[in-house]
């Protein structure tokens, strides 16, 4: 019987909850503050993971705080080692998740298109009342 998940998927999930924590505990750099690890992605090899990254509420720090995770990944990958049992602590390469950028704009967009869309029915309704 298969295992429910792989062991990449299992690694993954270790990785992000791990990775978290170090941010969190072990980064003072204020660039870094607000870091949300959204999902790590490691390769078949497990000698490279992309490490994808959310800063809270501030969608244009992504970028810097992508870059600062970047330059720490050597700390990082060895606070990794510390604490999870690998033969091969994958190599970390820090990303900004524009999923959750994009999703906001849509849920944005569809917010003002029901908003325009009961705007315009009232007016209808009210135009239709006027001429009763």
């Amino acid at each position: 019987m298969p295992k429910e998940y792989s062991r990449k998927s299992r690694i993954n999930i270790q990785l992000q909850r791990e990775l978290t924590g170090l941010i969190r505990d072990e980064l003072t750099d204020p660039r870094v503050s607000n870091v949300t690890v959204t999902r790590v992605d490691s390769s078949p090899d497990m000698r490279n993971a992309s490490v994808f990254i959310s800063v809270m509420g501030e969608d244009e720090r992504i970028p810097e705080a992508a870059k600062v995770l970047n330059h720490a990944s050597g700390r990082l990958r060895f606070g990794l080692g510390r604490r999870l049992k690998l033969r091969h602590i994958p190599a970390l390469h820090f990303v900004g998740d524009m999923q959750l950028v994009q999703a906001t704009r849509v849920s944005q967009v569809i917010r003002e298109a029901i908003r325009s869309d009961e705007g315009n029915a009232r007016n209808r309704d009210g135009e239709d009342n006027s001429e009763a």
